[in-house]
């Protein structure tokens, strides 16, 4: 498994674990748009740039939710 595969695997790992906790905290959801972005940059390091870019505008999404969390 190369570096990049592992990157991609880390990120989703955490997209998946802080979204199953974001009913605990508004930190949870700052943590899954802080995962989404890194989803969103090995999108297009891998050359999936739709994945990146749908990964990039869940990043936003998720941005605005914890600042109406908070």
């Amino acid at each position: 498994m190369d570096a990049l595969t592992l990157f991609g695997l880390f990120a989703v790992t955490a997209m998946l674990i802080s979204y199953a906790l974001e009913d605990r905290s508004h930190w949870f959801v700052l943590l899954f748009a802080a995962s989404c972005a890194l989803g969103s940059a090995y999108g297009f390091l891998q050359g999936a740039w739709p994945f990146g870019l749908v990964e990039a505008i869940w990043a936003v999404v998720a941005l605005r939710r914890w600042q109406l969390k908070r």
